[in-house]
Parts: C-alpha cells; sequence; structure tokens
C-alpha cells in the first residue's frame, strides 16, 4: 500500500460517511471470486517504462477519440464509464478500472478480451461483484487493508485509480484524457441529477489525490484537458512529441 495512503483513505470516509467495515467485506467476497493468476506480471510487462494514456469520461472525451485512435499502439487504461465511446469507435484499452458501474453491455463485450480488468471492491458494489466470473483477466483492489489477491494502489475514483495504477507499475509518462475535474461532469458518466452534488465531491477529491501523487511518483505526468498541479499542461499538437 502507497505511503501515506491509510490518512487519505480516513479522511475520505469522513467526508462520504462510508463504512468501512463494508468496504472489507466486499473485498473479502471479491478475493473469494478472484481466482490465482500472472496478471501483475502482466501488467508490469505493458506499463513499466511505458507512455501509458489514462483515459477518464469528462467533457472533453469525444474530441479526445481522434486522437486515441491515432495512438493505436499506446498503452491505454480507461474508467469504465469510458468505455461505451471508446469501444463503439473500436478502441479497446488494455486495462479497465471498474467498479463495475459502467455499462455492463460493453463491459462484457470485452470481459473475455485481452484486456485486463482491475476491480475495485467497496461498501456499495457487493451485488455486482458475481460480473467478474465473467471476466478473462482481472485483479482486484480496494480502498482498504490489502491482502491475498486484493491489491490497494491508491486512488478513488475509477479515472484517478488509473493514474495511481500506471504509476505503481513504473510507467515511465502518464498522460490523461478525459479527465476535466471541475464543475462540468461529463455525459458518457450518466451521472443522475439527483447524484450530481456527490459527484462532484468525488470528482474534487480524486483531483486532490493526483496532486498529492505528483508529489510522490517518478512517473512524468501530462494532462490535455483541464490544469491539474503537478501535471504539465499539454496541447494535441504536442501530443506526437512526448509519445514514444
Amino acid at each position: 500500500m502507497i505511503v501515506g495512503w491509510k490518512k487519505r483513505y480516513s479522511d475520505i470516509l469522513k467526508e462520504f460517511t462510508y463504512d468501512e467495515k463494508k468496504d472489507r467485506e466486499s473485498a473479502i467476497i471479491l478475493n473469494s471470486i478472484l481466482k490465482k493468476s500472472d496478471i501483475n506480471e502482466k501488467i508490469m510487462n505493458l506499463v513499466k517504462g511505458k507512455t501509458v494514456l489514462v483515459i477518464g469520461s469528462g467533457p472533453s472525451l469525444s474530441s479526445a477519440i481522434p486522437k486515441l485512435k491515432k495512438y493505436k499502439k499506446s498503452i491505454k487504461i480507461a474508467a469504465d464509464s469510458s468505455i461505451k465511446l471508446l469501444v463503439e469507435n473500436g478502441i479497446i484499452p488494455h486495462i479497465v478500472v471498474t467498479d463495475l458501474d459502467g455499462d455492463e453491455n460493453t463491459l462484457g463485450r470485452i470481459a473475455r478480451t485481452k484486456s485486463i480488468f482491475v476491480v475495485h471492491a467497496h461498501g456499495d458494489n457487493m451485488e455486482k461483484l458475481e460480473f467478474v466470473k465473467k471476466i478473462k483477466n482481472c485483479i482486484g483492489t480496494t480502498q482498504s487493508i490489502p491482502f491475498d489477491k486484493i491489491h490497494n494502489f491508491g486512488g478513488f475514483t475509477d479515472g484517478d485509480r488509473g493514474v495511481f495504477l500506471a504509476s505503481h507499475y513504473n510507467a515511465k509518462k502518464i498522460i490523461l484524457f478525459g479527465m476535466d475535474f471541475g464543475d462540468q461532469i461529463g455525459k458518457f458518466s450518466k451521472t443522475k441529477k439527483s447524484e450530481r452534488k456527490i459527484k462532484l465531491m468525488k470528482l474534487n477529491r480524486g483531483k486532490s489525490l493526483l496532486e498529492w501523487l505528483s508529489t510522490i511518483t517518478k512517473s512524468e505526468l501530462f494532462t490535455t484537458s483541464k490544469p491539474i498541479k503537478g501535471f504539465r499542461k499539454i496541447s494535441y499538437r504536442e501530443l506526437d512529441v512526448i509519445i514514444t
């Protein structure tokens, strides 16, 4: 577990009034479903020393699609709420970071492909974890204490967990697409009006975690979306120079 995460997890529990016991219970269920595998090694081979594109579902995702299609061979880590649009445009991410609240049909379509699913267990998704049995390549994560087949790479929302994942596996460069932390919620996240306030709180927490990560990671950090402290803001025109 990343040094300093315990304090940040405690802050999350307080801000969102989450139940740590339920997080642990969910992680235990996920652990019982997962099989022993070499997925960690596969992720390491994909990510270590590479330029990794991390994709969220913010308002700028639509404009990012042509660029993402251009860089077919680049390693892509996607938050599950971005999956539907990506797959519709022929973009199959190498890694999907999900707590299983994305488009189930699309997730099901790629569950048996080479895509690696990083499934997050928390107190509110226990009933969805059975979906993991459909996935060919899968590892589990928790916000709480890691154990057995359950990891904790850090991060809170699917998007920022993808960045923490890339950092953990020593990506050389991490470039964000469609990660617009701000007061606008991307239409691809399918957020209900009643959930808008809590969604914005989650985005704000995710952004603050990325700012913290920028002070301790060895990866070079870039964003094509809204500015984030510790990340170099770049234009699409600069991508050819940065993506190697």
